[in-house]
């Protein structure tokens, strides 16, 4: 495979580490500083004013809505190998991908809305998102169920005439607490007397649709992450039109797969930028120290952990970039053991080089004086977001196993040894 990136990725990126340079690590203490205020205020659900001032400046830059790939409304969109450098240098900082449009959860939504939805429905949620005007949620998992087998889900959604009727309980809804935030993509059951992996579907529901409550916001090791926010969201006898299915009743398990394997893999390219940043960081810190007599950098300890920090990093760009790859050429789901190896490898990874980097920073590490603490909470949590590392490790065992499956009247051929 031929990894080496093109003119126009290469024009790219030196464009999009200009804009990192000149408005993004110069604002990132401002981002917080801004959240701190609002909070202060009594209300930190409120839109940063530096993210929506640099949008523009990103648009105007060439530099927006670079994840869809082969879309019509979105014709500057890469494929998925394109788009990895890009979008590992975007995961360097925390807010830096939603200045150019490509933040999850829009980016997944985006994309099942293009993939599967009417050309109506595209035209009343997927232009406004394409043009950064709103923001969206994907409501699937749920607290009463075990998620991650996506065949619990109970939320009910129900044929009425011409609506559906959906009742039921999520969480982890992240985006749903962002004023900005206007429609729901939700994961339920139509029919569960069904196939175990037809019953389930997906609807798309506008965020202010009678019968909607936000309960509360989940924490994530004490980040309330506003204003985007992980929310816990009640749906009670909420009423929408019979269009509003996507692609038709029990196909949402099917959706779910060709929604989660592109999200999956952002996560992944954004995961590298983070670890790169915090070897940087480490690095750095262990040249500026002086301990027992010299510099922190020439025990054998860091050193050992420096070199190994960038084996692991180079490892997890290089299966990231094959299963990119694989994905713009033979397709997700034949791509499926790597976006499962790479979802395994990269969040535990950068859990490792960032755990590194704060022991490196001392007390500094955990506090707020440096972005390794949060990185840490936001990529442990990836460990658990879009499947937890033990159904992709047991998805992938599987797979390998169905390799070495006797075929039919194949003898199984012992070792022999001489005598």
């Amino acid at each position: 495979m031929d990894f080496e990136y093109s003119p126009k990725v290469k024009d790219m990126q030196a464009r999009l580490l200009a804009f990192m340079n000149e408005h993004i690590y110069p604002n990132e203490a401002r981002f917080f500083d801004e959240i701190a205020e609002n909070r202060a205020k009594g209300n930190a659900w409120v839109p940063t004013k530096i993210v929506e001032e640099l949008k523009p400046k990103a648009q105007a830059a060439g530099l927006w809505n670079l994840f869809l790939p082969k879309s019509t409304r979105a014709p500057q969109g890469l494929s998925n190998l394109e788009y990895a450098p890009l979008c590992e240098i975007m995961g360097r900082v925390p807010f830096a991908a939603e200045v150019f449009n490509c933040s999850a959860p829009d980016t997944g939504n985006m994309e099942t809305l293009e993939r599967y939805a009417s050309e109506a429905l595209k035209d009343e949620w997927l232009e406004p998102l394409l043009k950064g005007e709103i923001r969206s949620a994907f409501l699937m998992t749920e607290p009463d169920v075990a998620s991650s087998d996506a065949t619990n889900i109970e939320c009910d959604i129900r044929r009425d005439g011409n609506d559906y009727v959906i009742n039921g309980r999520k969480w982890w809804s992240s985006g749903a607490g962002d004023p900005r935030c206007a429609v729901y993509i939700v994961m339920g059951k139509t029919n569960p007397d069904a196939g175990r992996h037809e019953q389930q579907s997906m609807v798309v529901v506008p965020a202010n649709s009678p019968g909607v409550t936000v309960v509360r916001a989940l924490s994530v090791f004490g980040y309330d992450d506003a204003p985007h926010g992980h929310m816990e969201v009640v749906l009670k006898n909420v009423r929408v039109p019979a269009a509003n299915l996507l692609l038709g009743e029990g196909r949402g398990f099917e959706i779910a797969q060709g929604r989660l394997g592109p999200g999956r893999i952002h996560h992944c390219m954004r995961t590298i930028g983070i670890a790169e940043r915090a070897l940087e960081l480490m690095c750095k810190r262990l040249n500026e120290r002086v301990a027992f007599g010299r510099e922190v950098a020439r025990q054998t300890v860091w050193q050992e952990r420096i070199a190994e920090s960038r084996c692991m990093i180079e490892q997890a760009r290089l299966l990231t970039l094959k299963a990119a790859s694989m994905m713009d050429t033979v397709g997700n789901k034949i791509a499926k053991a790597e976006i499962a190896m790479i979802k395994i490898v990269a969040p535990n990874m950068a859990c490792q080089i960032i755990d590194w980097a704060i022991q490196a920073h001392g007390g500094g590490g955990v506090s707020q004086d440096f972005p390794l603490a949060y990185a840490y909470a936001h990529q442990r949590t990836l460990r658990l977001a879009d499947g937890p590392d033990e159904v992709h490790r047991n998805s992938l065992a599987k797979l390998e196993l169905a390799k070495h499956l006797a075929m039919p009247g194949e003898v199984a051929m012992p070792i022999t040894r001489g005598s």
